[in-house]
């Protein structure tokens, strides 16, 4: 069964969603939160395997949240669930973590299902952000592999697992997969294996393959 939290600044939704989730036999809605603030205080207290958050509430922002609840809590699923599709806003949610992003006009099946493949780890975009991240890898500024992803390009050019490489660089396997969509993005790659071999290609794991 999934622990999930539900954080929205208006009741009326987290009332639906508690519905929609509690029609089903594999979620347990562990509690509730209107802010960012009892957001934090709710999951830290009750440890649950998925926060579901709106990204605009009173208090801390989403950004800022997702921050917080992985700093408190590294193993803890974020799926952002929202009515809004800035890019900006989009890109930092990634960012700071969040395992997953969908919009509120998401059917509810595929919204359990979301939440279901968030608490395996799995990251869940919607088509909106997986624009706004291959729009981000686009500009020039972006084209160029951070240093944390040439050292996960370069472990799994040896073949390491998601699982693996979160161990050896202290990180969640949902940020290696983060990472990964990232890669694919800036190199064009369709998959691991495209993503290696253009990699060589270009050049780019001459060095940080040997490290």
């Amino acid at each position: 069964m999934i622990r999930l939290v539900i954080v929205d600044d208006h009741p009326v939704v987290r009332d639906g969603l508690r519905g929609i989730f509690e029609a089903d036999a594999d979620f347990e809605v562990v509690g509730e939160a209107g802010n960012g603030s009892e957001a934090l205080a709710l999951a830290g207290r009750l440890a649950p395997d998925v926060v579901l958050l709106d990204l605009r509430m009173p208090g801390l922002s989403g950004a800022a949240l997702i921050r917080a609840l992985r700093a408190q809590q590294p193993d803890v699923r974020v799926l952002v669930l929202t009515t809004f599709d800035d890019d900006a806003e989009v890109l930092a949610a990634i960012d700071e973590g969040a395992t997953g992003y969908l919009l509120k006009d998401t059917p509810r099946t595929e919204l359990r299902r979301a939440v279901k493949a968030t608490a395996r780890g799995e990251s869940v975009l919607s088509p909106t952000v997986a624009g706004a991240l291959t729009r981000r890898a686009a500009t020039p500024e972006h084209q160029k592999l951070s240093p944390r992803e040439l050292e996960v390009l370069a472990l799994i050019a040896r073949g390491t697992t998601n699982r693996e490489v979160a161990g050896r660089l202290f990180i969640t396997e949902a940020t290696v997969k983060t990472h990964l969509l990232h890669i694919y993005a800036k190199l064009a790659a369709k998959d691991r294996a495209a993503a290696v071999a253009i990699a060589y290609q270009r050049g780019l794991l001459g060095d940080a393959s040997t490290t």
